[in-house]
């Protein structure tokens, strides 16, 4: 193949490539092990831990770093010389944002690597936990809980209360730690990630481009959601899903005419390889 028409295709699970919370296209499975044996790599960003990424990792059969938690950890399941990218938010800063904010706050947890760390057991948001695999699961006050810093922190506010908890860590925390609310409205308006301002996946590719060898025009990065942003913003195509986020769109090279349960992902990909390969 020649080189310029080898591409670096990163992928977000949750829909993108995953049209529920374990469903992955067999189709998708087989033209992505196809792909790669034409020579092109494909990247998994996800917010997700690594503990339930690891199965479309293992379903797609690659041989590159994955990025989890959107770039807080990125890391090389099949490579034991690569150097794990570990970033962490102050342990004191989640303290401080989690107390200041109690009464808004229905529940929380956050994450170091493959550890759960759980304000108050709670069935409703089991599906957010990710915790089948998890190695352990602590419930308790953060305070006793945790005694080391972290990959990042999810917080379930009480309903409405999004916008006033990111404005004390906004006002509190500026440029240490940012806070991004899931969504605007509806199912997810009261829930917020807290992270770094340095931690975002597009800068997450462009170091993993860097370790796999492909400039910035041969990255391909395809995704739905706000954290999607930069991702796009740096690839040399950013693909954006049919019912993305509006902000995504925004910012996008091409809107696919597809979701994810219509698989959306093979579709395009099967289509702009196939005219790549005849230029």
């Amino acid at each position: 193949m020649n080189n310029k028409n080898r591409y670096m295709i990163v992928l977000d699970l949750d829909g993108t490539v995953l049209y529920d919370f374990d469903s992955i296209s067999q189709t998708l499975c087989e033209y992505i092990k196809k792909i790669q044996a034409d020579g092109h790599k494909v990247v998994i960003a996800t917010g997700r831990p690594y503990r339930s990424s690891k199965f479309v990792y293992d379903a797609f059969a690659l041989d590159t770093p994955i990025i989890n938690y959107n770039g807080s950890l990125i890391q090389h399941p099949t490579d034991k010389n690569f150097k794990t990218i570990d970033k962490r938010i102050d342990k004191n800063i989640i303290f401080d944002i989690f107390n200041h904010n109690k009464d808004l706050i229905r529940n929380a947890f956050s994450e170091l690597n493959d550890d759960i760390y759980l304000y108050k057991k709670e069935k409703a948001i089991e599906p957010l936990l990710h915790a089948n695999n998890a190695t352990n699961l602590t419930i308790g006050d953060f305070e006793t809980t945790i005694k080391d810093d972290i990959n990042g922190m999810i917080i379930i506010g009480k309903q409405g209360s999004g916008e006033e908890i990111k404005a004390y860590v906004d006002e509190k925390h500026k440029g240490v730690v940012r806070a991004r609310i899931w969504n605007s409205a509806g199912e997810y308006d009261s829930i917020l990630e807290i992270f770094t301002p340095s931690v975002n996946k597009g800068n997450a590719i462009e170091m993993v481009s860097q370790y796999l060898g492909f400039n910035r025009q041969q990255i391909v990065a395809i995704g739905d959601g706000h954290n999607d942003i930069e991702m796009l913003k740096y690839a040399g195509l950013g693909v954006a899903m049919k019912n993305s986020h509006p902000e995504l769109l925004e910012v996008a090279d091409k809107v696919l005419d597809h979701t994810s349960r219509e698989d959306a992902v093979f579709r395009f990909l099967n289509e702009f390889l196939d005219k790549e390969k005849d230029n």
